[in-house]
């Protein structure tokens, strides 16, 4: 008899109810799991524990995701995990963090688990933070990873930006010639997996994003106000532009959600462990530092339009490198930056 696999259905739980749930939880707490959702997710830990060293399966349990309701192509689940407010406190910003959006970035998923854990000891509510390590499992999850989905779309180039049936077609073919790897689909949205950010932005509402890739050694900004941190740890502002179908264009640029994309130095390689560190505490201060929730309430109220941003500022330009090395940070210093402030 054919064993039945738990990835074979999506959780038993929709992502708006555990929302709710979640929203009211305690700090670093979640819902009791269903029995189908801890057998969804001891499977999909299994799984990504035999593909990442970096990863074990132990350390993935250990992070306490549960089912979004999202699926890939082959219906691999979308885990996430929720740090909710203190129960006494309204955030002061949500801030949703996505990692592997490309499958061959085993750097970018490897890293989120292990912020996940700094989190987890040093969460103080003053932020909701939503993450979601690993949104293209079926690019990461197979014999030879690739930077596509299964269906060998671009999920960084399907999210439906102005104009995207002639803008991305045309900028596949004309600027990338017609590079299997960029390849946008036949139209946005297409997949589910763009699909499942797309649902998150408009109900999870996020004051920030935060999209980790690799290879690029850099940060790059879309969006806002504010002005973008001019550099996390290592990692200096480079501003890359745009494309047709980019989470950057759409998110950043249409809707005006500041967006900050981290390119971490390798992809298939973890950075040294006070890099991941600095990166993660020079990320937190600047959110704390620049990131407000723009329209305080109910989070399940879908129907209500966000006012419009105030109009674009002239594109900032980061000032020059420092020639000389920063003075480092005592380690103490670094791994908390949300210490017992209340909002403005």
């Amino acid at each position: 008899m054919r064993k039945h696999s738990p990835f074979t259905t999506a959780g038993s739980l929709p992502g708006w109810i555990a929302a709710l749930i979640l929203m009211f939880a305690p700090p670093v707490t979640t819902a009791a799991p269903t029995a189908h959702d801890t057998a969804i997710v001891t499977e999909w830990c299994r799984t990504l524990g035999k593909k990442l060293s970096s990863v074990s399966e132990s350390e993935c349990l250990a992070r306490r995701l549960i089912p979004s309701g999202g699926v890939s192509v082959r219906g691999l689940p979308l885990p996430v995990r929720d740090f909710p407010p203190a129960a006494e406190r309204t955030p002061q910003a949500r801030v949703l963090v996505l990692g592997g959006i490309h499958g061959d970035e085993y750097s970018s998923v490897s890293i989120v688990f292990k912020w996940m854990q700094v989190l987890e000891q040093f969460h103080t509510g003053l932020f909701h933070w939503r993450v979601l390590p690993l949104v293209n499992p079926d690019g990461l999850l197979q014999a030879k990873s690739q930077r596509t989905n299964h269906r060998g779309i671009d999920l960084n180039r399907n999210f439906p930006t102005s104009n995207w049936q002639k803008e991305s077609t045309d900028y596949w073919v004309r600027r990338t010639g017609k590079d299997p790897r960029r390849y946008p689909g036949e139209k946005a949205l297409s997949e589910p997996e763009a699909q499942w950010i797309a649902r998150e932005i408009d109900q999870f509402r996020p004051n920030v994003i935060v999209a980790v890739h690799a290879p690029f050694n850099l940060l790059d900004f879309d969006g806002g106000p504010p002005l973008p941190p001019e550099r996390l740890g290592p990692l200096y502002l480079s501003l890359l532009g745009t494309y047709p179908g980019s989470l950057g264009r759409y998110a950043g640029l249409e809707k005006r959600i500041p967006i900050i994309t981290i390119e971490l130095t390798h992809a298939g390689i973890m950075p040294p462990e006070q890099e991941v560190r600095k990166i993660w505490t020079d990320l937190v201060r600047w959110v704390r530092d620049n990131i407000r929730d723009r329209e305080p309430g109910p989070l399940l109220a879908r129907e209500s339009t966000p006012e419009p941003w105030p109009p674009a500022q002239k594109p900032y330009q980061p000032p020059p490198r420092p020639q000389v090395a920063p003075r480092p940070v005592p380690f103490q210093d670094m791994l908390d930056v949300e210490i017992s402030q209340k909002p403005e």
